[in-house]
């Protein structure tokens, strides 16, 4: 599979960075920190003057357990999506495509249509994180299966199938939903978009190991993941067994996106967002600097995005809206009037 959209530079390039990309970091890690901390300790008064709250009380946590969700949706989103530009090399493209955000829309609606509007009130709970984040996994690992056990097996054809398998789930959810009741399909709303806010206290220390392992396994390897970017050919010449480390990453990505999912609902074009941007900002092509970078430009654009939601906008909206929008500025910016220079 020759390297279409993500053509690595040269090692050279590389080490007359080396300095930079650490710099970078050191700043984008500020920057960051400084929007979680706004988001924590200022806040609109009643005369609609930003003002600092250092009152450590019912509302600090409640905005502390926000940012912990930020801190879990960012790595999920970011990680996943380079991941995933890494192994399709192509940097258009993201994780939703395989088909879990539209199945996790299924579920939800599914469990709507039968149970009623209490399913959406219990689907915070411990069982049905971890049932929802399984069956999505689940569904990774056998479309991935379906896919890499035939004689002929191609990462084109999985995308494929996963764009079909989407599309078919996305249809019978909207079926699903004219069918509902209007006071259930309203319920279900609120769980099909992505809501950092309201996330269960319980599900934050399971989705938190279940990053760390992950993240683990990914920096352990960084190395592996950089030579993957040379190309099937070239990795392969390299030593590097291509199938099984595709097949590895692949289930990392569905893994990380289904805990986000799970956790604070679908962000679909966020991880494009935090991804491209960090191909931009980082000061090198490997995974060493991209990975930390997509993960703290995430914090920061979610830490910022709850600060105005907050802020100016009074709650008055959901941030996926916000994020939607930026996505689409990012994509035509970026894409096309730089004619895809990434």
């Amino acid at each position: 599979m020759a390297v279409s959209e993500t053509s690595a530079p040269s090692l050279d390039a590389g080490r007359s960075t080396r300095v930079s990309w650490r710099m970078r970091l050191l700043i984008a890690a500020g920057v960051a920190a400084a929007a979680v901390a706004l988001y924590l300790l200022l806040r609109t008064g009643a005369d609609d003057v930003l003002r600092w709250d250092l009152r450590f009380g019912p509302s600090f946590e409640r905005r502390l357990k926000t940012v912990a969700a930020i801190v879990l949706a960012a790595f999920c989103q970011g990680v996943a999506t380079v991941l995933f530009h890494t192994v399709t090399h192509n940097r258009i493209l993201t994780p939703s495509i395989i088909g879990l955000d539209a199945l996790y829309v299924l579920i939800q609606t599914v469990g709507v249509a039968v149970v009623g509007a209490r399913f959406v009130d219990n689907s915070d709970s411990v069982g049905q994180f971890l049932l929802q984040t399984a069956g999505m996994v689940l569904f990774a690992a056998l479309l991935y299966r379906w896919m890499f056990s035939g004689r002929f097996t191609s990462l084109f054809l999985l995308l494929l199938a996963g764009v079909v398998i989407g599309m078919a789930f996305r249809s019978i959810s909207e079926f699903l939903q004219r069918l509902i009741t209007p006071s259930d399909f309203d319920a279900l709303q609120i769980k099909l978009f992505g809501r950092l806010g309201s996330v269960n206290t319980d599900l934050l220390p399971i989705a938190a190991v279940i990053c760390a392992i992950v993240g683990v396994v990914v920096w352990r390897r960084r190395h592996v993941l950089d030579v993957l970017l040379l190309g099937r050919e070239s990795a392969t010449g390299l030593g590097v067994d291509h199938k099984r480390e595709l097949t590895l990453a692949l289930i990392l990505i569905a893994v990380l996106i289904s805990v986000s999912t799970a956790l604070v609902g679908p962000l679909t074009f966020f991880g494009f967002i935090v991804a491209t941007l960090a191909y931009q900002l980082a000061g090198d092509w490997r995974h060493r600097a991209t990975l930390p970078m997509s993960v703290l430009i995430g914090v920061f654009t979610l830490a910022a995005g709850q600060f105005i939601i907050h802020n100016v906008f009074y709650a008055a909206g959901t941030l996926t809206v916000i994020i939607e929008f930026c996505g689409g500025a990012v994509f035509l910016a970026i894409l096309l009037l730089r004619k895809g220079n990434l």
